[in-house]
């Protein structure tokens, strides 16, 4: 797709990835419709770019929020690109999660994505092109310790992206999935960044997701795995899943002394 004609609703557009993921397509003179929780950093990047930038503050976890963003959408003049990238993370043993934080999880990054996502198919289909980007992870990919139930809202997330890209296959409306690997965002705390750092993790700036998701977006690219050797190790998993398991196995120590806290 050209970016600039680019009509793009956001998720999660008040989190790290998604004010850069908005400020990157801001850039390429795109009209950007931000939704999001918080009002604040909504409105500085309406500041930073009048007239290219609407917001709609909803919880898209409830049907009301959907609504709203539906309705904002539509006035808005319609839009040709939706990027769900609202999500939540929790870094801890499941022994010792919470079943509300999981339920809140599952809702957050599976159930209400595909809600919206229905919710606003008609009007991409009205559209001559158009696209849904969704934002997932090395993670749903690879099952990792310590982030279960994170691992499966993203598992799930890829298998929706798949099936839902060969249901559209007919149709003017392609189905993109973007996996970044860690990044340095607010979801992400100390802890998982203490981790990272034994274990010699690369983490990146939350302007390479955004860098990648433009790019993705222009050359509508279906599938897009960011970090080396995070591709690799999506690879490995797929064709030698026991080899994996004996890199994780060597971790596992180093991953328990930081997840041993209670969510």
């Amino acid at each position: 797709m050209k970016i600039d004609d680019c009509r793009v609703l956001i998720t999660g557009a008040s989190g790290g990835i998604g004010q850069a993921i908005a400020e990157a397509l801001c850039g390429e003179r795109a009209q950007v419709l931000l939704v999001g929780r918080r009002t604040a950093p909504l409105e500085a990047l309406s500041r930073r770019f009048p007239g290219r930038v609407d917001i709609v503050q909803a919880d898209i976890r409830t049907t009301a929020g959907r609504q709203a963003v539906e309705g904002a959408a539509e006035h808005f003049g319609g839009v040709n690109c939706v990027i769900n990238a609202a999500g939540v993370n929790r870094f801890c043993l499941l022994e010792n999660h919470d079943e509300d934080a999981i339920a809140e999880l599952i809702g957050l990054n599976v159930t209400a994505t595909l809600q919206l996502t229905h919710r606003l198919l008609p009007m991409l289909r009205r559209r001559e092109r158009a696209v849904v980007l969704n934002l997932g992870s090395t993670f749903g990919s690879i099952g990792y310790p310590g982030f279960s139930a994170y691992c499966a809202s993203k598992f799930a997330l890829r298998g929706f992206s798949e099936a839902l890209r060969r249901e559209l296959a007919d149709t003017h409306v392609r189905v993109l999935y973007v996996a970044p690997r860690a990044t340095r965002t607010t979801m992400n705390g100390d802890a998982i960044i203490a981790m990272n750092a034994d274990l010699g993790v690369t983490m990146d700036d939350p302007s390479v997701v955004a860098s990648a998701v433009v790019k993705a977006l222009r050359h509508e690219r279906e599938e897009v795995y960011l970090g080396w050797p995070e591709r690799l190790f999506v690879r490995l998993n797929q064709l030698l899943p026991r080899r994996v398991d004996q890199a994780l196995r060597k971790q596992l120590p180093v991953i328990k002394r930081f997840a041993g806290t209670r969510s």
